[in-house]
């Protein structure tokens, strides 16, 4: 799945993004990162990179919730579950304080009917089974979400959101930067991530830096070792019942910069496309980018875009097991989707 990074204006700039990304098709991830803004009575939660208040930085609902009305609507109308969800609604909190995360949630609760649903459950290894709707809300791992998110939800009260799997980085404690870089492509999948999932937490979000040394900076040719590193760790978090992310995944040239920085460029669209093929051929669910049209477009070519028009039914997957209440796979090839039941 095209997972679109940072999908939000910027310094007043780049309000295009969400339009791009939903224009790609579907089924799509949206990556919104609330911040936590002003001063005393008029701080409030909105949609930016961080929490310094340039001016203009929209609210939640006004971006996200307002813009995709019609899309959840139609669905809603259509009522085609087997396609659902359609839409990813991923959260990166830029500001973990419980303020910031209890409106957030206010607006969840707002559009739950449109949301994917699960319940508290007793002991957090009984995974319940999911409501699908058409969009799933992602978080990541952070503490104060979990017990905002679900240790503070009642037992049958609803879950809105899914939080990441908890990766022991204890590891790396003592090691300067470059011993950091060896270690991370070196420990074992079963190193980072020890437990299956928990009835919150039912995915793993991962740097590109634990597949490729250095992340995309640092970045060789792509080897046979390399691709045997990648599905390891695919296969290692479909076997625990994981959906699996990778970010970012960028190739441009330096004036073909939109905002988007370095930090995650490969160099030429040409090796970032290898990657993104890569990903794809070995079922990675979620690949984050800024290049939302270049990755959908690298989708719907050769044969991995056959496997992807033959039709992507993810709701399928998730009532196939229903007790479990797993994600679906997100891969669009069958094959891969049944190699992570």
């Amino acid at each position: 799945m095209l997972d679109a990074h940072n999908c939000y204006p910027y310094e007043g700039r780049f309000a295009d993004r969400i339009d791009r990304a939903l224009s790609t098709g579907f089924p799509v991830g949206i990556e919104q990162d609330m911040a936590w803004v002003g001063h005393g009575l008029n701080q409030r939660s909105v949609v930016a990179h961080d929490n310094k208040l340039r001016g203009g930085e929209p609210d939640l609902e006004q971006y996200f919730f307002k813009r995709v009305r019609p899309i959840v609507e139609r669905a809603l109308k259509q009522g085609n579950k087997r396609e659902w969800p359609l839409i990813v609604l991923h959260f990166d909190f830029k500001d973990n304080s419980p303020e910031n995360l209890r409106a957030v949630w206010k607006v969840l609760v707002k559009y739950e009917k449109w949301l994917t649903t699960g319940r508290k459950t007793a002991r957090d290894g009984e995974l319940s089974k999911l409501d699908v709707k058409p969009i799933l809300a992602l978080t990541e791992d952070n503490d104060t979400q979990e017990q905002v998110f679900y240790r503070e939800i009642p037992i049958g009260g609803k879950l809105r959101l899914f939080g990441s799997a908890k990766v022991d980085e204890s590891f790396l404690t003592g090691l300067d930067k470059e011993q950091r870089k060896t270690l991370l492509v070196s420990l074992a999948p079963e190193k980072l991530v020890s437990v299956g999932p928990t009835n919150y937490r039912r995915w793993w979000n991962n740097s590109w830096y634990v597949v490729e040394r250095g992340g995309a900076p640092g970045a060789g040719e792509w080897t046979p070792e390399t691709e045997a590193r990648l599905q390891s760790l695919v296969k290692y978090a479909h076997s625990l019942g994981y959906w699996i992310r990778f970010y970012t995944l960028d190739g441009f040239a330096a004036d073909q910069d939109q905002g988007w920085g370095q930090g995650y460029n490969f160099g030429t669209l040409e090796r970032a496309r290898q990657r993104w093929q890569a990903a794809l051929r070995n079922g990675v669910d979620m690949i984050a980018t800024d290049q939302y049209e270049e990755l959908r477009s690298t989708m719907a070519s050769g044969l991995i875009g056959q496997a992807c028009r033959a039709g992507w039914q993810p709701a399928a997957v998730w009532q196939a097991a229903p007790e479990a209440g797993k994600l679906p796979a997100a891969g669009c090839h069958p094959a891969l989707q049944a190699s992570s039941k």
